[in-house]
């Protein structure tokens, strides 16, 4: 039964790998149209690693939950948490970036053949992911704060970047996740935040009085209202919104 919870673990690990396997097997694919303009088209197989590193977050918050039903929770479990987040929520969201900054490439002229250089800032998000989370299991103090964005977080991010771009009729959203300098600027800030010290709430409830649950209420109400009119870019609005709120309410956490 003390291995209940590991089981849920790798169970996450095997997810990130699937998200890493269908975001790599797409192929981009250069067409013409009647007026001779060059296409640039990549197969929506990539979308289902957003389902799966959304089902690795499901796996990995169920984990906890299981280790403390069993009161199984272990130095060893929390160290392979933290392997599996490497990948499922490091270096899968990662690639998916890769996949971006390929097809921003290919819209230039002879991009299918730039140097693989161009691309291989898309591994710093892998790497400031796995310094995050080498640095959380390190500090005994995060219970109900965090000191920079947990590495989940920042993968979901990731993640929602594929279903905003085929579930979105807006061509400024569509050219911006192709504009090379935005997906570089993405790493950059992404990476950044992760290894800071800001200060973070964590979704965690220590009690249930409103004053000290207030900004967790704000944030699940502006939640609420940006699915409702933002649908899919709605997830970035609510990263946001978790950073500013727990700027501006630092002092409870």
């Amino acid at each position: 039964m003390k291995q209940i919870p590991n089981l849920f673990t790798l169970l996450n690990l095997v997810f990130g790998c699937l998200a890493i396997v269908v975001t790599l097997q797409n192929g981009i694919i250069m067409q013409y149209n009647a007026e001779g303009n060059q296409l640039l088209e990549i197969p929506e197989k990539i979308a289902w690693a957003s389902l799966y590193i959304g089902l690795a977050a499901v796996v990995d918050f169920l984990d906890g939950f299981v280790a403390r039903l069993f009161k199984a929770t272990s130095p060893m479990g929390k160290q392979l948490d933290s392997l599996a987040d490497v990948v499922s929520f490091g270096v899968a969201p990662a690639m998916i970036i890769y996949q971006f900054l390929r097809m921003s490439l290919a819209r230039e002229e002879d991009g299918l053949n730039a140097s693989f250089f161009w691309l291989v800032p898309v591994f710093i998000l892998a790497a400031a992911s796995a310094w995050r989370l080498a640095k959380f299991n390190l500090d005994d103090s995060q219970a109900y704060g965090f000191k920079g964005v947990p590495t989940p977080a920042m993968g979901l991010l990731v993640a929602a970047l594929p279903m905003i771009y085929w579930h979105n009729d807006s061509e400024i959203v569509a050219n911006l996740l192709l504009n090379k300098w935005f997906l570089y600027g993405l790493v950059v800030v992404l990476s950044w935040l992760m290894v800071s010290n800001l200060p973070l709430m964590a979704l965690k409830f220590k009690d249930y009085t409103l004053k000290n649950n207030l900004p967790k209420l704000i944030l699940l109400i502006i939640a609420g209202v940006a699915v409702w009119l933002l649908h899919w870019i709605a997830v970035p609005v609510i990263f946001v919104a978790y950073i500013i709120l727990s700027l501006l309410f630092k002092k409870q956490h």
